[in-house]
């Protein structure tokens, strides 16, 4: 039996983006993402229930400020004391991991989704979905865009703005676009 979208898309290959059951996993989301952001801040607490439902594991205390963004939720998982600050977008179409006590500034983008490169397969919609790891005690600045694949170390520091193209290794800061190593943080 040939594999649906979504199948092609939890293993790693080519997988076209409009489908329709794509379409009602973003529609979900939507709802969830609508929910948290309209219910008052001591009504919603740190998630709102819906979108804390969409997410693959979420510690008690992770939290999410309104003016929030994700693709499908269902493949994001949040460690212990996570914060992530408004205006946060997530395009999860592969597995997000964000380890204990991180935290990500405003406008914090995480995209996972590779578009292909050949213009004739890309008007066919096909992407494919490369994960997204990012270890404990990291903090992301505001603005910076995480790329597809991209694991980011235990410890490391990515400077506000910063586009991150490559993996950081633990205790490191980098800056700019693209993202380098700055040197010994003070």
């Amino acid at each position: 039996m040939p594999q649906s979208e979504f199948e092609k898309m939890k293993a790693g290959q080519w997988y076209s983006c409009l489908d329709p059951e794509l379409d009602a996993m973003r529609a979900r989301a939507h709802e969830a993402v609508h929910e948290h952001s309209m219910m008052s801040p001591s009504e919603r607490g740190n998630i709102a229930p819906k979108l804390r439902a969409l997410f693959a594991e979420c510690a008690e205390d992770a939290r999410i400020e309104t003016r929030f963004h994700c693709a499908y939720g269902v493949n994001i998982h949040l460690g212990r004391d996570v914060f992530i600050n408004v205006g946060c977008t997530i395009l999860d179409t592969a597995s997000v991991i964000i380890g204990d006590h991180s935290m990500l500034g405003p406008n914090v983008q995480i995209y996972c989704a590779q578009h292909h490169k050949d213009p004739e397969l890309r008007k066919q919609h096909l992407e494919i979905a490369l994960p997204v790891t990012i270890g404990r005690n990291v903090w992301i600045g505001g603005g910076a865009i995480i790329l597809p694949g991209v694991c980011i170390g235990d410890d490391a520091i990515v400077g506000a703005g910063s586009v991150v193209t490559k993996n950081v290794e633990p205790g490191v800061t980098v800056v700019g676009n693209p993202a380098r190593v700055m040197g010994d943080r003070a």
